[in-house]
């Protein structure tokens, strides 16, 4: 069931993956409360260089103070990525919806590390650590200004469910199944 706790399960700041993988010099971690002001400046940059401001009625940041009450410690997950020099780059996070579906939420990756594959790095390992949580559903959203986030999703198995217009944005809402299946459906 979601929300357990696991055999080997992560305590805060616990390192998740490193760079075995070889595609980029990333280290995987959970969030620890030292890390808020790099997640809330990371959060602030990626909404900025897709447009996405306060009252556009996608825009909410209630969650940021309470990483840990709304993530960690209620059935998900919050996790971040560093890369050796240049700090925290890149972050994600799970939040629990209900027993069999998390929605993920806040993926985002510093313009100046984009397009090393760190989003896809923290996409797969919220992935797992969501089937490792119980979860058989992921949800999300994301809004058609972001490009790199809908390829993204596109490349690693989500669906579209709707779309709904909020201010100037068309937000996209999505869905993947962690059953193993990985649906080609993806329509525009």
């Amino acid at each position: 069931m979601a929300g357990d706790a696991l055999a080997g399960d992560f305590e805060p700041g616990d390192p998740v993956r490193g760079e075995e993988s070889g595609i980029a010099p990333l280290r995987i971690r959970r969030y620890r409360w030292s890390d808020l002001d790099a997640v809330w400046s990371l959060h602030q940059i990626g909404l900025a260089q897709v447009g996405v401001v306060p009252g556009d009625g996608v825009y909410y940041d209630d969650d940021f103070p309470r990483i840990t009450e709304i993530y960690l410690t209620a059935g998900g997950d919050f996790l971040v990525g560093e890369v050796p020099g240049a700090g925290l780059v890149a972050m994600g996070g799970l939040r629990r919806i209900d027993a069999d579906t998390a929605e993920m939420c806040r993926l985002r990756v510093h313009p100046d590390h984009q397009r090393r594959g760190y989003g896809a790095r923290i996409t797969q390992e919220l992935e797992e650590r969501a089937r490792r949580l119980g979860y058989s559903t992921l949800r999300g959203d994301t809004t058609l200004r972001q490009v790199a986030a809908l390829e993204l999703y596109r490349k690693s198995g989500w669906r579209e469910l709707r779309r709904e217009v909020c201010g100037d944005n068309v937000v996209i809402y999505i869905e993947k199944q962690l059953n193993g299946v990985v649906s080609p459906l993806f329509s525009r």
